[in-house]
């Protein structure tokens, strides 16, 4: 056997790396093993510099069995190092033999604990190789990295290629790091929904993860920032794996102080993974709520990063605990200036936040809504976008806002508001129209406003048609309900035979598709005066008495309205009839 006091041969022994591995397994390894045992200082170091030797040892048996791992550049380059760390410690070996401890004993131990570090740091890169499966699969000669898959591999190459860039992340030098990068953003960006998944469940995202962290060199973070960017936005299991290898607080400051650029993947990151409610709850464990707020400031320098930002506001205010946050913050005031000062999508989610903020956050936030001018930009944003999904936007904020008196009271009274819902329910998306007929619903204007609005009845009449959603026949009910209080209101109502024939189709018990309680109720506004003759001569009462004996609510009372006025019609012209035929 080898005498533990036998030095190691030179470097120049040592030429290819067939050589060193065969030189490490063989004659370094088995003299430090033998060394660990027979030291005479430091004992309980030694039996753990003994125990990972062995583990060492048997690592790279394993690895020498695969007949590729010459072409493994990362394998390759590790044993240089591998072999300079062993032949320090065999000098360390020999300096615990001398039993007046050469260079004193703290300095020794020092040297002993730095040893012992950069050990764990060979074989933590060491089993990584061997977990990857790497050293059994022959890489291109010339790649520096695995060639990027291409629109036809196979998730087995997939899975390799993950495999081998997350290796090259935790073993290879910073350049070789920023190059894997490049290589996992390129073959992310190619089909994110396909291949965000495959990195998420065969890459290491708790290492990408701590890429993060601002003791990182700057590139290899503003790269790692954007990989994890496009894993938080581009599907639900890649989105939930980064929120679960704790991304969102390195996340958070990136947004609070990173640069321009990560900042903005950072926000779309944050957004993505807000967006789920099961996620929104850890905001306020990073303190992200105050950092959200300042990053949709005017002073933010990014337009994007505003928005987005806002887009995650809006994503947590469906939460109590949150929403309170928000308003002690002070984020009413920022979203109002967002209404206007912000970009298209920065005003889709201001409106959609204060919307939140209002209907869920009782009548303190609505009122400091209003107070702070929330309602006159939302009225403002109304009429000056051409965008149909900020008009719902705002229309939902501006619905919520109506039940404060305050806001309700000034809604009421202003035609040019009416006017404008008047139009949004004629030519309106679907969800505008029902958004429209709700802020309705829920005031009270004067007589001649809801005459100004019979222009959209028949727009209303046709929305009770709609099958889906229920919401939208209630609330056109309702708001026809409210213009037929008016009595020029049922008389055009009633000269419009296409929105009468509708209304009576829908009373039919054979059409399944309408509520019949909804119909009945506009019917019954109607006959209230100036429709009943219309709706009884094409045939309503036929329809309503089958609904009468159904029990459905309002339909006997129609029905009264409208037989009742016909009987005694009919009766006034059989009086008037025989005046006239009496002999004098």
């Amino acid at each position: 056997m080898t005498s533990p006091s036998t030095p190691p041969p030179s470097a120049a022994a040592v030429a290819t790396p067939a050589d060193t591995l065969d030189h490490i397994l063989h004659h370094l390894l088995p003299v430090l093993l033998v060394a660990a045992l027979s030291v005479k200082s430091f004992v309980g170091r030694w039996r753990l510099f003994h125990s990972k030797l062995s583990i060492l040892q048997s690592s790279l048996a394993d690895a020498a069995r695969s007949p590729h791992w010459p072409a493994n550049p990362l394998f390759v380059d590790l044993l240089p190092a591998v072999l300079s760390t062993l032949r320090s410690l065999h000098s360390l070996s020999t300096r615990c033999l001398d039993p007046s401890l050469p260079a004193g004993k703290l300095l020794l131990q020092s040297d002993l604990d730095i040893a012992a570090s950069i050990l764990s740091l060979h074989l933590h890169d060491l089993d990584l190789l061997l977990r990857s499966g790497l050293l059994h699969h022959l890489p291109s000669a010339s790649a520096i990295v695995l060639p990027l898959p291409g629109p036809s591999a196979t998730r087995a190459d997939l899975v390799l290629f993950a495999r081998d860039l997350f290796a090259r992340l935790q073993i290879g030098s910073i350049d070789l790091k920023n190059k894997a990068l490049d290589s996992l953003l390129q073959l992310l960006a190619s089909d994110p929904p396909k291949l965000a998944p495959v990195v998420a469940t065969e890459g290491d995202l708790p290492y990408l993860v701590r890429l993060l962290d601002p003791s990182a060199h700057s590139l290899i973070r503003d790269q790692a920032a954007a990989a994890v960017s496009l894993l938080a936005t581009a599907s639900d299991a890649s989105r939930r794996a980064v929120f679960e290898d704790g991304a969102l607080g390195p996340l958070f400051r990136l947004l609070d102080s990173g640069s321009l650029s990560v900042r903005e993947r950072a926000a779309a990151a944050i957004e993505a993974i807000t967006a789920d409610p099961a996620n929104a709850w850890a905001v306020s464990a990073y303190g992200g709520v105050p950092i959200l707020i300042a990053a949709c400031r005017s002073g933010s320098r990014s337009p994007a990063v505003q928005a987005l930002a806002a887009g995650s506001l809006k994503n947590i205010s469906s939460i109590d605990d949150l929403r309170t946050a928000m308003a002690e913050e002070g984020a009413v005031l920022v979203l109002i200036d967002l209404l206007l000062s912000g970009t298209l999508d920065a005003q889709k989610n201001a409106a959609l936040c204060l919307w939140s903020l209002a209907s869920g956050g009782g009548e303190e936030i609505r009122d400091s809504i209003v107070r702070e001018g929330g309602l006159q930009r939302l009225l403002q944003l109304l009429r000056e976008v051409s965008d149909s999904e900020a008009e719902e936007h705002a229309l939902r904020a501006i619905h919520a806002l109506s039940a404060s008196p305050a806001a309700a009271r000034a809604l009421s009274s202003s035609q040019g508001f009416f006017a404008h819902l008047t139009d949004l329910i004629r030519r309106g998306s679907a969800a505008t129209q029902e958004t429209a007929a709700a802020v309705v619903c829920n005031l009270s204007p004067g007589d001649d406003i809801k005459r100004s609005m019979a222009g959209c009845m028949a727009a209303l009449v046709k929305m009770l048609e709609s099958s889906k959603p229920t919401s939208a026949q209630e609330v056109a009910a309702r708001a026809l309900v409210s213009l037929l209080a008016v009595r020029s209101n049922r008389k055009e109502l009633s000269r419009d035979e296409k929105s009468v024939t509708r209304l009576v189709q829908m009373l039919d018990p054979r059409n399944d598709e309408v509520s019949k309680k909804f119909p009945v109720s506009v019917v019954l506004a109607l006959a209230s005066g100036g429709g009943r003759r219309r709706i009884s001569e094409a045939g309503a009462c036929h329809h309503l008495q089958k609904l009468a004996d159904a029990e459905v609510a309002g339909a006997k009372k129609a029905l009264q309205k409208i037989a009742g006025s016909r009987l005694k019609s009919l009766l006034s012209m059989a009086w008037r009839e025989s005046t006239v035929l009496r002999p004098q």
